[in-house]
């Protein structure tokens, strides 16, 4: 009896699997609705209008007829209390080379500058008790930023450290 229940298993089992198998009908039908899909899709990008971007012509200047315009308020300039100590007094704007807090180095430097054709004078900050050495003074702080801007780099001032000062 027992080898008859597990026969009727196995054959209600192997029933039931082959009755779940999909029918080739199932597949046809799927394949044609995505090959309906498709097509739908295809037409819909042929029927569509690709516009083409306007770009606007590039013109193209020569470097001899460009205008260079500076934007000297973005510079740095330190305000300071300072006393004029050898010189013939500061306009708005100086450009300070050298800051020393012996009056010998100033005046060393200060009698480079000169030598080398620059109006130097020394002014003295009390508070920090520093000599500054000031190689020219401007009325107006674009003048001074392109006489500091010459003056970086030579062998007056190697480090390049000159700056601007406001009084």
């Amino acid at each position: 009896m027992k080898k008859f229940m597990v026969l009727c298993a196995g054959f209600c089992l192997a029933l039931s699997f082959t009755s779940c198998k999909s029918s080739d009908s199932a597949y046809k039908q799927a394949y044609e609705k995505a090959k309906s899909q498709e097509a739908a899709q295809r037409v819909a990008t042929e029927n569509t209008v690709t516009e083409t971007p306007v770009v606007t012509p590039v013109q193209t200047v020569p470097a001899n007829q460009t205008t260079v315009v500076d934007n000297y308020d973005n510079v740095a300039v330190r305000q300071e209390q300072v006393t004029l100590v050898s010189g013939t007094g500061l306009r708005a704007y100086s450009v300070v080379v050298g800051s020393f807090s012996v009056i010998a180095n100033a005046e060393g430097l200060q009698q480079r500058l000169k030598n080398a054709g620059y109006p130097a004078q020394i002014v003295k900050n009390e508070d920090r008790n520093m000599y500054r050495v000031v190689a020219t003074t401007c009325d107006n702080k674009g003048e001074a930023v392109r006489s500091r801007d010459a003056l970086r780099g030579t062998e007056l001032n190697p480090q390049g450290d000159a700056w601007l000062l406001s009084k």
